[in-house]
């Protein structure tokens, strides 16, 4: 058997002669078990709410965008879309066009991004499974249907599908620069609504979407778009196809893949996770000062034992390491203990929604605090708990002097 770990079991399980020190390194493993538990439970949460947000926009970004470098609009026939859609995994190929515009439903008015797309994607838009109200149609027996985010459609006062009055849609002229009148410096067309959807407050609160020929007709485009939108096969190798795409497209062009269509927003929510990981791994820290605390006591009262090993020819180093192993074992059950108990709290909020986000309003997309636990996560906290109890027990333990070891025994 390991003696100074043997040695460091007994000093940590059995009864000290004061009390006191058991009750410090009582309250020295709570305190590390309490901060593992808390940075388990958290991370796994922020990990829930990254993965909501994330598919939420996911749900309206394209698995891939071709935009131009230059300008702001270029002609679609300038892309070879044939070779893009031959390539395996493409399902969809959409052409967009995108502007300001003024809306107005009867006496309110709104300032809404006007959303031009060709027909492919009322079929294969994920955007089917977030309709609140009336359904995704762009076209009905000729005639342009919009849909219309749940912010622009609160705005204006819409209530969906068959609505007894059009939304007429104001754009400056691009060929007209005269500004006498509202006629004669805005192009305006009038169309009804389909349906109402909602993704994500950024996107309710901006787009309505019509079809591209609506949209170019209003902006005075023949067949200019502002993007390109491609949709993927699920579970296909995104980054394979982004990378035949730019090779296809040429330097003009700019091929984004859904993180960096977003990248500010995810950015922003990976400092935040760090920030979090820092903020309760500093009060950890803290926690662990007790530990500091508790092998000092334990160090004082054991000097005899200390005398007694050096007497017998334990080395400095073995002597050392058994109020090491004392600190460590601390810090580690401690650490254990709030990894169990974290992901034990994490899975039963994942599985059963015990703590709701506000019951019975309905103001939330969901019901409790989404929870997503990760392995990188566990493996983390174990391992910065262990560094700071290794720099924690270090400390106390290399005050051991060596008048300890030569005293004598009464």
């Amino acid at each position: 058997m390991n003696l100074p770990f043997y040695i460091a079991k007994r000093y940590l399980f059995s009864k000290k002669s004061h009390n006191v020190i058991n009750i410090i390194s009582g309250i020295s493993v709570i305190g590390v078990t309490i901060g593992t538990m808390a940075l388990i439970i958290i991370l796994s949460v922020f990990n829930g709410f990254e993965e909501l947000v994330t598919s939420l926009f996911n749900t309206f970004d394209p698995d891939l965008q071709i935009t131009v470098k230059e300008g702001k609009t270029f002609e679609a026939p300038t892309l070879p879309s044939d070779s893009i859609k031959q390539i395996p995994g493409v399902v969809r190929y959409t052409e967009v066009v995108e502007e300001t515009v003024l809306l107005k439903f009867r006496a309110k008015q709104y300032l809404a991004t006007l959303k031009g797309v060709s027909e492919d994607f009322e079929r294969l838009s994920d955007l089917n499974n977030m309709v609140i109200d009336g359904e995704l149609v762009l076209e009905r027996k000729g005639q342009p249907l919009a849909f219309l985010g749940f912010g622009v459609a609160y705005s204006l006062g819409v209530g969906g599908h068959d609505q007894p009055s059009p939304i007429t849609v104001y754009v400056p002229k691009r060929t007209k620069k005269t500004l006498g009148s509202l006629d004669q410096a805005f192009n305006s067309e009038t169309i009804f609504p389909s349906g109402i959807f909602s993704v994500q407050q950024d996107f309710d609160s901006k787009y309505m979407i019509v079809p591209i020929r609506f949209a170019r007709k209003l902006l005075e485009y023949t067949n200019e778009v502002t993007s390109i939108e491609i949709g993927l096969v699920p579970d296909v190798d995104a980054n394979k196809i982004q990378q035949k795409i730019i090779k296809i497209v040429g330097d003009k062009y700019i091929v984004k893949n859904r993180l960096q269509q977003q990248e500010l927003l995810y950015k922003i929510m990976k400092s935040e996770k760090w920030a979090i990981f820092f903020i309760l791994t500093f009060i950890l820290i803290i926690a662990t000062f007790n530990v500091i605390s508790s092998l000092s006591m334990l160090i004082l009262e054991k000097k005899k034992d200390i005398a007694v090993l050096w007497s017998m020819g334990a080395s400095n180093a073995l002597i050392r390491r058994i109020f090491m192993i004392e600190g460590l074992l601390i810090s580690l059950t401690g650490a254990l203990l709030g990894i169990i108990l974290g992901g034990v709290i994490a899975w039963l909020q994942q599985t059963f929604g015990l703590i709701e986000l506000q019951a019975g309003s309905g103001s939330f997309i969901i019901d409790a605090y989404p929870v997503k636990m990760k392995v990188f996560d566990f493996v983390t906290i174990f391992f910065t708990v262990f560094l700071i109890g290794f720099v924690s027990t270090w400390y106390p333990v290399r005050q051991i002097s060596k008048k300890y070891m030569e005293q004598k025994l009464a």
